[in-house]
């Protein structure tokens, strides 16, 4: 196994790594964006506002994209598995 051989690996993975938690930081993000500009609108300086709705815009996101995101890893885990005889090599 070369080092140009790991250093793809560790590629993919952390693609795959950026790719699965993509939509769930996304959908915090704009709630946060969004709650915040609630606050300075209605001029309500209340720290702890911010969590409810980040919890559920991460809930929405975990159950939209679930399906891809385990699609992703599965096959992802499954091209390791598969490719380990050629890893030992």
């Amino acid at each position: 196994m070369t080092s140009e051989f790991v250093i793809e690996i560790v590629q993919k993975a952390t693609e795959t790594a950026i790719f699965l938690s993509g939509p769930v930081l996304i959908f915090s993000l704009v709630t946060g964006l969004l709650v915040s500009l609630f606050q300075a609108v209605t001029q309500i300086n209340e720290a702890t506002l911010t969590f409810l709705p980040k919890i559920l815009a991460v809930a929405l996101a975990l159950f939209l994209f679930l399906p891809w995101m385990m699609s992703m890893i599965v096959g992802f885990t499954s091209n390791l598995l598969i490719n380990i005889p050629i890893y030992v090599r």
